[in-house]
């Protein structure tokens, strides 16, 4: 038994994290933190590098080089003590084919001094119908509520969740995203990763994208998405020369009838966008003065493909 104390300031510390399989660099130079009562969420485009991130802060491979401190611990020389305090769902992980929900709660629960209450969970996450059900007759949306029921049984400090709405249909998406704001508000750490930018702007204290092994950018939603930008629909297609020359910027087309607009906070502008389409005889459907983090995202994954160093 580990009786050596630890000052924790925060959940999860990495620092200068590489993993390296054979002589591919799956993580670069990884350093990030994770308070408690916080979620942070790990975006990147498959191959990334999140995979191997957690994989390697929950224990389950050693870093190459650089350091990984979940509340305190090295996760692989202090495995047992990490794993009894997060919580993880993992793409991965199952369930053995025979078991219900409700049994395989029940039993995970017995490992435990403390657990939440199984029917509790199976009320909170709407698997009430399927309680008695067979894993391999689950549908996917209900096995992945499962697996976010098991990493939350054992009331964990920490959680990690590997995209935790996949499979999961809108209304089950709500109910993961407000499971996930009550983990933090009772001081749960969490992190999580996704590719569902709405999941990612609804949830997120702060945004880190990944991609080639590395941290690319970090920061909450807002300031991720303050990019000196104004996006509008106009209800047919713009003249974008005329446009540009009336605004003074070069106009550029998103897709059918959508824009984008460089400006330098011109508090102007807004009306000269009105008077000039007013003039090509057009309406002005939607205009909104930040990109969306998908938007930001695609922005950033981009610029890595033309200069991935």
């Amino acid at each position: 038994m580990l009786t050596t104390f630890f000052v924790m300031s925060h959940a999860v510390e990495v620092e200068n994290l590489a993993v390296h399989y054979g002589t591919t660099e799956a993580v670069r130079d990884v350093s990030l933190q994770v308070d408690f009562g916080e979620i942070v969420v790990m975006v990147g485009p498959n191959g990334a590098g999140k995979t191997s991130t957690t994989e390697t802060l929950l224990g389950f491979r050693r870093p190459t080089r650089g350091s990984v401190r979940v509340m305190g611990l090295d996760p692989v020389a202090h495995h047992r003590e990490v794993v009894t305090r997060v919580g993880a769902l993992l793409q991965n992980g199952g369930v053995w084919s025979p078991m219900s929900p409700a049994e395989v709660l029940r039993l995970t629960a017995s490992y435990y001094s403390a657990p939440r209450e199984v029917e509790e969970l199976i009320d909170q996450l709407s698997l009430g119908h399927c309680r008695r059900t067979p894993w391999r007759r689950l549908s996917g949306g209900e096995q992945q509520r499962t697996r976010l029921a098991l990493a939350l049984i054992g009331r964990p400090r920490l959680l990690v969740l590997d995209e935790p709405t996949a499979a999961v249909d809108p209304e089950g998406h709500q109910h993961i995203r407000e499971l996930v704001r009550e983990e933090r508000e009772r001081g749960c750490a969490v992190l999580l990763t996704t590719h569902d930018m709405v999941d990612a702007e609804n949830m997120a204290d702060r945004v880190i994208v990944i991609n080639h092994g590395r941290v690319r950018v970090a920061g909450s939603v807002d300031e991720l998405t303050q990019m000196r930008v104004v996006m509008i629909q106009t209800s047919a297609p713009l003249d974008l020369a005329r446009a540009g020359a009336a605004w003074g910027v070069i106009v550029e087309r998103e897709r059918d009838c959508h824009y984008r607009i460089p400006t330098d906070d011109d508090p102007g502008l807004s009306a000269r966008i009105t008077e000039e389409l007013r003039a090509q005889g057009l309406e002005l459907r939607a205009l909104r003065t930040r990109a969306s983090l998908e938007e930001r995202y695609l922005e950033i994954v981009a610029d890595d493909r033309s200069d991935p160093s």
